[in-house]
């Protein structure tokens, strides 16, 4: 690592803008360029010369291979290789690419999650290339991104909203900034997603059956040790993982991904990798590359990378802090206060649309992060609770308090409000402490979106914040196009909204139960679980809002519905069935073993010592504990065979919910019991202490 040239290595597996600068024709860049930012299509003879000097760069960086690379609703990518190899004459080969390859392929779909959209014999999809992400080489194959879409032009995956979910944003803060006079041309979306995991060993994750088939530990004793002396957050990395990491990122900055930040976090063995922003939709494609290389680097260090939310309890699970922020082609950023009145009203405009989107839609966002991993982790008082609130800080809340109620504004600068007559005062970044416990922070020029998972796609929550954004901006808009005076009409309507959305705001402590019944009495959501939360996904409010904009149709949204209800019950039906084997085949026969251990070791004390009380203490205690698992074990495996037969999709979530998962924390109060009782070498399986302090 000491001698890499970064600069050098940095993106050197790209088809990049300065590769096709390079290698291009002037006239058929120029036209690439026009519809990477236009949209405009390539006409064949262009696509053609793309295609070979496309094809000739990745063999010249050794692919032998290309790939529509995609995302399908698994929340993970999918890629089909085809060689460049054709036949030539004489039975040899020549390596081809044409432009029709590189524009559309036609994998077999039938295979893929599409909620009741067809049929598993109408197996035809689509991949169409999107050029405003860039190709890279992987594995000796040429990778590009592409959209997936049915025979009938259906999305079937997360890339094709979040297109969508950006031009709506264009569109509808074209217009509003207009108002402004502002002239901007192109407004997009940015991103840049804090990625938190674990490491464990390798050789030790072999050993957990429920790490290798559910990505988190069902049993687990608490260790003596665990993240309550917070000398783990920050600390120096161990040697193992600081070789991981220097790996990881050469591997990253390969593929043009800009990893900037690695850190400790605060559970041991837990760690966090952040990249500098980018637009959203090369973000969203860059982290699931950076998840999947994530897990590949760490199996070169005898390491498995845990991206669950929640693999073990009692410590921190982990989550993907999403920075959002909306920028123009001029470089202004949107949610950045401005030094002029003009650029403080926009900046008001802007932020009282996103306090009226999260309110007004606290149930879609809810919906995004939703999942039965992500459910143990949120209210967890390590994560931010499932009720949405937003933290603007101390400063912004008051001069918001002083547009509400038109009183002075008793801050910095003190005097009245009025909207575009005033400079706001300066906002600096830190002029307020970070709230850790928000699920969607203001943090002086971006919104953090604490709620999203570590496993999670980003694409979804970023579709859903662009999208209810957008929406909002476009009722600005057709209110203030029709003013007579627009700077009069603007004060009313951000006091409008701040006074009506004004329960959303909260500057203090998410993980109190003091908010949690605060939040009650403001009338504010609070979905517990993933089944909640899908439940309200397609209220007629969230349809007419998806399908005015153009970003789902009502078909692709019920597809959404029972696709994520169909996956939250079949990881539940995962974790329960690996539960009860990891019951029958390790956890009783490891305590029936020490227990024939004891039992001899008393028989034999009792020819040269009177009985021994701790002995028989012992067993007594391991025999009623084993009695009740056994029992707890039998009444998790009914439930949950009554909760498989329930045909109503939305009613087996509930049950599994509302049933099955106390039926199994049942079981692992036991289990987590008869493991401190055991001898050392008569544990079934890898401890949380071997888990979470191995890899030094």
């Amino acid at each position: 690592m000491s001698n890499t040239n970064v600069p050098e290595l940095f993106g050197c597996l790209v088809f990049n803008q300065t590769v096709m600068k390079e290698m291009l024709p002037s006239q058929t860049y120029k036209a690439l360029k026009h519809t990477m930012e236009e949209g405009t299509p390539l006409d064949l003879e262009a696509a053609n010369q793309i295609a070979e000097a496309m094809k000739n760069w990745a063999i010249s960086k050794g692919a032998t291979h290309y790939s529509h690379w995609f995302q399908p609703l698994t929340g993970i990518t999918a890629e089909k290789h085809d060689s460049f190899l054709s036949p030539a004459d004489e039975g040899k080969i020549i390596m081809s690419f044409s432009g029709k390859e590189l524009i559309k392929g036609e994998p077999d779909a039938s295979s893929f999650p599409n909620g009741g959209k067809r049929s598993t014999f109408e197996a035809r999809g689509y991949t169409v290339w999107d050029p405003t992400s860039y190709p890279f080489v992987k594995d000796h194959t040429l990778c590009i991104p592409t959209a997936f879409c049915s025979y009938n032009g259906e999305a079937l995956d997360k890339k094709t909203p979040l297109l969508r979910s950006m031009e709506s944003i264009n569109e509808q803060s074209l217009r509003v900034l207009k108002l402004f006079g502002n002239k901007a041309k192109h407004v997009t979306t940015t991103m840049g997603p804090e990625q938190e995991y674990f490491l464990v060993d390798e050789k030790l994750y072999q050993k957990r059956k429920d790490l290798k088939m559910c990505g988190r530990t069902l049993f687990g004793a608490r260790p003596v040790k665990g993240q309550e002396m917070d000398d783990q957050y920050f600390a120096a990395i161990k040697p193992r993982v600081i070789k991981y990491m220097e790996d990881l990122n050469e591997e990253l900055w390969k593929l043009g991904i800009y990893a900037k930040t690695e850190h400790n976090e605060a559970a041991p063995a837990q760690h966090e990798m952040a990249p500098i922003f980018t637009t959203s939709n090369l973000a969203a494609d860059q982290n699931q590359l950076t998840m999947e290389i994530m897990k590949k680097v760490a199996r070169r260090h005898g390491l498995i990378c845990l991206l669950h939310e929640k693999p073990f309890k009692g410590v921190n699970g982990s989550g993907k802090h999403n920075n959002w922020s909306i920028a123009t082609d001029l470089g202004e950023n949107l949610f950045a206060p401005g030094k002029t009145p003009r650029d403080n009203a926009q900046f008001l405009l802007f932020l009282t649309a996103v306090i009226k989107a999260v309110d007004d839609n606290q149930d879609l966002l809810r919906y995004s992060v939703a999942s039965a991993g992500n459910d143990h982790r949120l209210g967890a008082n390590e994560a931010p609770p499932a009720i949405m609130s937003i933290y603007v800080g101390d400063e912004l809340d008051a001069i918001l308090k002083a547009i509400k109620d038109g009183t002075d504004y008793s801050g910095k600068t003190g005097g009245k409000m009025t909207i575009g007559a005033d400079v706001l005062p300066p906002i600096p970044k830190d002029s307020t402490d970070r709230n850790r416990t928000s699920p969607f922070a203001f943090t002086g020029n971006r919104f953090e979106f604490r709620s999203v998972g570590s496993a999670l796609s980003i694409s979804g929550p970023n579709t859903i914040l662009n999208a209810i954004l957008a929406d909002t901006l476009r009722a600005f808009a057709d209110e203030l196009e029709q003013s007579k005076n627009f700077d009069e009409d603007l004060e009313k309507l951000i006091k409008r909204e701040i006074t009506a959305h004004w329960r959303i705001l909260f500057n203090g402590n998410g993980y109190g139960q003091e908010w949690i019944e605060e939040a009650e009495r403001r009338g504010l959501k609070n979905y517990r679980t993933t089944p909640k939360a899908i439940e309200h996904y397609v209220d007629q409010k969230n349809i007419d809002l998806f399908t005015r904009l153009g970003i789902y149709t009502p078909e692709e949204m019920k597809s959404h519905y029972d696709i994520k209800l169909e996956k939250y019950c079949q990881v539940m039906n995962i974790e329960s069935n690996t539960m009860l084997e990891m019951v029958h085949k390790d956890i009783i026969p490891a305590a029936f073993k020490y227990l024939n251990v004891l039992a001899d070791t008393e028989f034999k004390m009792q020819r040269v010592f009177n009985l021994c009380d701790a002995g028989l203490k012992l067993m007594k205690e391991l025999n009623i504990l084993v009695n009740d698992l056994s029992n707890k074990a039998d009444l998790l495996a009914k439930k949950h065979e009554e909760t498989r037969a329930i045909a109503d999709l939305m009613q087996r979530a509930h049950a599994y919910a509302k049933v099955v998962i106390p039926a199994m924390e049942d079981v692992r109060a036991i289990a987590d019991q008869i493991e401190p009782l055991l001898g050392e070498e008569y544990k079934p399986f890898p401890s949380y202490e071997d888990l979470l302090y191995s890899v030094q």
